[in-house]
């Protein structure tokens, strides 16, 4: 009896890349072909950068069909049959078109012989799939793109203090002076107010010695930035 636990795990094994492709078993419909509402892409899934998002249900004369492409940035990586046709055919056809589409990197592919139906259904949930994964890209590079923020000009005995600070997101990636006491000591503390600032990332900074008045004042204009930056 225990020889025989291996072989029964080896043969379940065995099955599982048959089950990749195993069509679900829905009820047939003579529905003709319409899209199911505009998929949307979900929370990363894995990897860093990587994307699952299920395509529109396509309702043809033989069945729904759905998919779910796996996406790394762009690049499609992975597709999944949801649903599809429970016929002999589209069982042979779904491999086919998931390899091309590995291939082509898009929707536009051939449709396989014999499962026109299924591979128009394919096509057609696999684009919504790409249209959804690309406004999801862009919505995301729009949160993420550079964003300068003026600070207030704060008036110091030793003249004007003013910085413009660069975010991306929430992370402060780059800080200009605008407006400056015209002083050596002055030229000195700005490389080092600026360095402490995008380590701590806040206006919680050490003065530098020498430059009190400078650093005050760069302290109180950078805060401003943040502040308006919320």
């Amino acid at each position: 009896m225990k020889r025989a636990i291996p072989v029964l795990v080896l043969s379940i094994a065995g099955l599982i890349p048959v089950w990749r492709y195993e069509p679900s078993l829905g009820t047939t419909t003579t529905e003709t072909a319409s899209p199911a509402p505009t998929p949307s892409a979900s929370a990363p899934a894995g990897a860093s950068g990587t994307t699952v998002v299920k395509g529109s249900t396509v309702r043809t004369d033989k069945g729904p069909v759905q998919v779910q492409v796996t996406f790394t940035g762009t690049k499609i990586t992975a597709v999944k049959m949801l649903q599809q046709p429970n016929h002999p055919q589209t069982t042979a056809a779904v491999p086919k078109l998931i390899a091309e589409t590995l291939e082509a990197q898009d929707a536009d592919i051939d449709t396989v012989s014999g499962a026109t139906i299924t591979s128009d259904g394919y096509k057609e949930s696999l684009q919504a799939a790409i249209d959804a994964n690309g406004k999801s890209a862009a919505g995301s590079s729009a949160s993420t793109a550079p964003e300068t923020v003026d600070g207030s000009t704060v008036r110091t005995d030793k003249g004007p203090v003013q910085v413009q600070v660069t975010f991306t997101g929430t992370k402060i990636t780059a800080v200009e002076m605008l407006q400056q006491p015209n002083h050596p000591q002055t030229t000195a503390a700005v490389p080092q107010l600026i360095a402490e600032t995008l380590e701590t990332q806040d206006a919680d900074i050490d003065t530098v010695s020498g430059a009190t008045i400078t650093s005050d004042g760069y302290k109180e204009s950078l805060q401003a930035a943040i502040d308006a930056r919320g």
